[in-house]
C-alpha cells in the first residue's frame, strides 16, 4: 500500500493538476448540496487511480504518455462529458474522444499480442501482431456501443444520440483511431518512426523487461 501512495504522489503534473480540480470540484459540491455533481466527481477520481494501481498490482509500469492519456480521458468523457455536459456542447467531444481511446487501445492491443510471444519479434510478423491490435481496438469500440445500445433501451437513456447515425460514425472514428495506433506499432517494429507514438512502445517494453524477456533491442 505504501509503494502504491508513492507511485501516485510521483505521477506528472498533469495528472496531479487533474486530481486537484477534481478534488476543488467535489468539496464544492458539498457545500451546494449538488450531491450528484459530486458523486460525479469522486467517481471521476477513483477511476483515474485505477490504471495506477492495477498495474502495480500485476507488476506492470506504464510509461507516462500512458497514464497521462488514461487519466485526461477518464476526465474528459465522465467528468467533462456527462457532468458538464460537453458531449451536448461541442459536436465533435466525441469524435475526439472515440478516436483517441480507440488509438489507445490499438497500441495496448499490440503490446498484449508482443507481450504473449514475451516481446520475440521474430515470433509472429510484424503485420500480424499489429492486425491483433487493430482487432483488439475495434472489437472494444463495437462493444461499447453494444453497452450503450442497452443502456439506451433498458434504462431510457440517450448515449446514442441520433442512434443509427451516431453509432456508424463512433465505429468509423474507432476504426481510424486503431488503424493509426496499430501501424503505429508495425512502424516500430520495423525499426520507423510515426510521430512522437512509437516511442511509447520501446518505453513500455524498457519499463517492463520481464514480459518482454526475448526482445532485443
Amino acid at each position: 500500500m505504501k509503494d502504491h501512495w508513492r507511485r501516485v504522489r510521483a505521477q506528472p503534473l498533469a495528472i496531479q493538476i487533474i486530481w486537484a480540480a477534481l478534488a476543488v470540484e467535489f468539496l464544492a459540491a458539498l457545500w451546494e448540496r449538488q450531491w450528484p455533481l459530486a458523486g460525479v466527481a469522486a467517481i471521476t477520481g477513483a477511476l483515474t487511480l485505477a490504471p495506477i494501481y492495477l498495474s502495480s498490482r500485476v507488476g506492470l509500469r506504464l510509461p507516462t504518455a500512458f497514464l497521462v492519456g488514461i487519466t485526461l480521458f477518464i476526465f474528459a468523457t465522465i467528468f467533462l462529458g456527462e457532468a458538464f455536459d460537453f458531449y451536448n456542447r461541442y459536436w465533435w467531444w466525441d469524435v475526439v474522444l472515440h478516436g483517441g481511446s480507440a488509438l489507445g487501445f490499438g497500441m495496448l492491443g499490440f503490446l498484449f499480442a508482443f507481450m504473449l510471444f514475451e516481446g520475440d519479434r521474430f515470433a509472429a510478423p510484424a503485420w500480424a501482431l499489429a492486425l491483433i491490435g487493430f482487432t483488439i481496438a475495434v472489437t472494444i469500440g463495437a462493444l461499447w456501443e453494444i453497452f450503450e445500445f442497452g443502456m439506451d433501451q433498458i434504462f431510457g437513456l440517450n448515449m446514442q444520440k441520433s442512434g443509427l447515425v451516431d453509432t456508424m460514425g463512433d465505429l468509423i472514428v474507432d476504426v481510424i483511431g486503431a488503424s493509426i495506433g496499430a501501424l503505429a506499432g508495425f512502424a516500430w517494429l520495423k525499426g520507423r518512426q510515426l510521430g512522437g507514438f512509437t516511442g511509447v512502445f520501446g518505453d513500455f517494453v524498457a519499463r517492463n523487461r520481464r514480459w518482454f524477456r526475448k526482445h532485443r533491442d
